[in-house]
């Protein structure tokens, strides 16, 4: 999350990530679109002033409903929220954080498609300063001119199924209460489950 990191109201959990309305390139012809969503994943991030702490994230896109075997898509509209519980927007609040802004990095990966994994770059995490209010907060995360989306071509016949990444890179700016701001760099790792978490975008998009 390089520049501008949104909102962080009622938890990171609404990080959901919308790839919106997939381009397809198909020979001209316009496919129909479906909007392809993660449940929550929980990451472990490393928070200014109060260390490792868990972030929850959520995050959707849009794509063809179904795609022909080589041809390419490119995913739009994306989107997502990540969202903190009450005691560490607390603890962000008495280090006297109340902002955020930047951009954000996320890798995903695809099964059945090339490549079988990329990273969408430069989301926007637009400025959100807030009042502290006692609760969870959610950051909202959306895709932008400058955001880079890969291209992905569709494999055999089948299904494809993509994934948020085990990782999530951002360089932010955090707003403190008397105006200045902080650069950080935010690294998040998943955070380990047993049984693992389910990082997948759902539906599957079918490949024909």
């Amino acid at each position: 999350m390089s520049r501008r990191l949104g909102k962080l109201s009622a938890g990171v959990a609404t990080t959901g990530i919308v790839m919106g309305a997939v381009a397809v390139l198909t020979a001209g012809t316009a496919l129909a679109a479906t909007t392809y969503a993660t449940g929550t994943v929980a990451y472990m991030c490393n928070f200014p002033g109060i260390g490792q702490q868990q972030l929850d994230v959520k995050a959707q896109f849009d794509g063809p409903t179904s795609i022909a075997s080589g041809a390419t898509a490119t995913p739009t509209n994306i989107s997502g929220t990540a969202t903190i519980n009450a005691t560490i927007n607390a603890l962000l609040n008495a280090a006297n954080y109340d902002g955020v802004r930047g951009k954000a990095n996320m890798p995903i990966t695809i099964t059945n498609a090339t490549p079988t994994s990329a990273t969408v770059t430069n989301l926007n995490v637009p400025t959100q300063i807030n009042p502290y209010v006692p609760g969870p907060r959610t950051f909202n995360i959306v895709q932008d001119a400058g955001t880079g989306v890969p291209t992905f071509t569709a494999g055999t016949p089948g299904s494809a199924t993509a994934s948020l990444g085990t990782t999530i890179n951002a360089p932010l700016d955090f707003h403190k209460k008397d105006g200045s701001w902080t650069t950080w760099n935010f690294n998040c790792t998943v955070k380990n489950t047993n049984p693992a978490q389910n990082r997948a975008f759902s539906p599957s998009i079918t490949i024909t």
